[in-house]
């Protein structure tokens, strides 16, 4: 028994060294004539090989017909030149391989898993799905009726609506502010050309990056994707880059969401975040971490574990290129609503009243040096990341001066973090649930606007 434990205990110092030490593996990057950004970044561990491909094509670029960004992110499997959509799915399915594609806020994405042996059929799927999509107008009909029926059903879940109405009330007019997978009004109106407009507008070369992870030679991988995509000719990109949204309020506002038969209320509380590429970023991730960043976290112990008055409570950054959004997140029952309200609140205020003594820092570095390299070590992750620097704008000392960033966190230092980047004023509280019964009791956070969850829109 005291040998195992002695192994184990070997076994997590060990994992927790190399987590410490983790550095990006060594990649090639290059540009192809036609503006296309290419990774290729060997690992020859497991006979695999991953693909990401990103395209300045997210739904910041839907203008006012919200969710045509997924929808055509979506859509570049419902058929290309070669393959129907039956074909595409039957093909990837009977070697393992997995061919995906989603539009997130800023991008929209494709991702790629497969066996070395069979990269010729992959990577011709790929190529033809990226550079000549049909937007099978029959496919599409049937994915725009799912869609819709999914954006009725997603109001009877606020906890899958909230984060909608904290970016359109936080972020107002602005791009950030549009919901990635739409509302019933704007996807009804979008057909297939439109889709296949924005496809030729935002699919450009010139603002496109692709990553190649895993199991092949260098030489070789980079012959075959220059003969794969080096003469894929686009229109250069037209759309403007994204302006830094201006944060217009000045004190503390309330949005509450009317869902009449809601026994709970789901409620955001925050404010103006950090970009993905902020230099404070990991110091901010370490502090997070002690308010509502793990389940020990302070936010959990008070609202959870104490209380009881949710079944967990978290806060989080959400980080773009331009800016980025901070929030405590929870539900509670009716009745407690105001009780977990001022409980969160209690707990942000000691964040800035008491800091943080070294004890506490200590354990947060431990923790997050322990969980947050790994997230950057399998194959296809990697690929991700390669494309989300060229994306999101940072490089690889995110990761290769991660240790020294966690362990150069001191308490004066994390002084300045809270009081920089976690907002103690002009808060905005996006809060779901029975207006008639907590109207009057939500009153004292701010000025409140009103809205139905079962109307249109945000």
């Amino acid at each position: 028994m005291k040998q195992t434990l002695t192994i184990i205990l070997a076994l997590f110092v060990t994992g927790v060294s190399l987590a410490q030490t983790f550095k990006v593996p060594p990649y090639q990057k290059f540009k192809l004539k036609n503006g296309l950004t290419v990774y290729l970044m060997e690992q020859r561990e497991v006979p695999l090989i991953n693909v990401s491909m990103v395209f300045d094509a997210g739904a910041v670029q839907d203008g006012n017909r919200y969710g045509l960004a997924n929808m055509t992110a979506d859509a570049l499997l419902f058929g290309s030149s070669k393959y129907t959509k039956a074909q595409l799915e039957e093909k990837a399915e009977y070697v393992g391989a997995s061919v995906d594609t989603y539009a997130g806020k800023e991008v929209a994405k494709l991702s790629a898993s497969f066996a070395v042996k069979d990269q010729e059929l992959l990577f011709d799927i790929i190529q033809d799905v990226v550079t000549k999509p049909t937007f099978d107008q029959a496919e599409f009909d049937k994915y725009k009726q799912r869609q819709l029926l999914q954006l009725t059903q997603q109001k009877e879940s606020p906890r899958a609506v909230v984060n909608s109405y904290f970016n359109r009330f936080v972020f107002d007019n602005h791009p950030y502010a549009n919901p990635v997978t739409g509302t019933p009004t704007a996807v009804s109106a979008i057909t297939a050309n439109d889709v296949r407009q924005f496809y030729q507008k935002n699919y450009t070369t010139d603002r496109a990056a692709i990553a190649i992870v895993g199991d092949f030679n260098m030489a070789d991988m980079k012959k075959r994707i220059t003969n794969l995509f080096g003469n894929w000719k686009t229109a250069a990109a037209t759309s403007p880059k994204l302006a830094e949204p201006a944060f217009s309020f000045d004190k503390n506002r309330v949005l509450l969401v009317n869902k009449d038969d809601a026994r709970e209320t789901t409620f955001l509380i925050g404010g103006k975040g950090i970009t993905q590429n902020n230099p404070d970023y990991i110091p901010v991730v370490v502090v997070n971490t002690i308010l509502g960043g793990r389940f020990t976290s302070w936010l959990n112990d008070a609202l959870r574990v104490n209380s009881g008055l949710t079944y967990g409570a978290n806060s989080r950054f959400g980080t773009y290129r331009n800016s980025g959004t901070f929030a405590i997140s929870t539900f509670t029952k009716v009745s407690t609503t105001t009780q977990a309200i001022d409980l969160a609140l209690h707990v942000l205020d000691s964040l800035h009243r008491t800091g943080i003594d070294e004890k506490t820092l200590s354990s947060a570095k431990n923790y997050v040096k322990g969980d947050f390299p790994p997230n950057y070590e399998s194959a296809s992750s990697l690929a991700n990341l390669l494309t989300d620097m060229f994306s999101l704008g940072f490089d690889e000392s995110f990761i290769n001066s991660f240790q020294k960033n966690v362990d150069g966190l001191t308490v004066a230092k994390t002084r300045e973090i809270i009081d920089k980047y976690f907002p103690k004023n002009n808060l905005q509280f996006v809060l779901i649930g029975k207006a008639e019964t907590i109207r009057e009791k939500v009153k004292k956070y701010g000025v409140i606007t009103e809205k139905e969850i079962k109307a249109e829109g945000f």
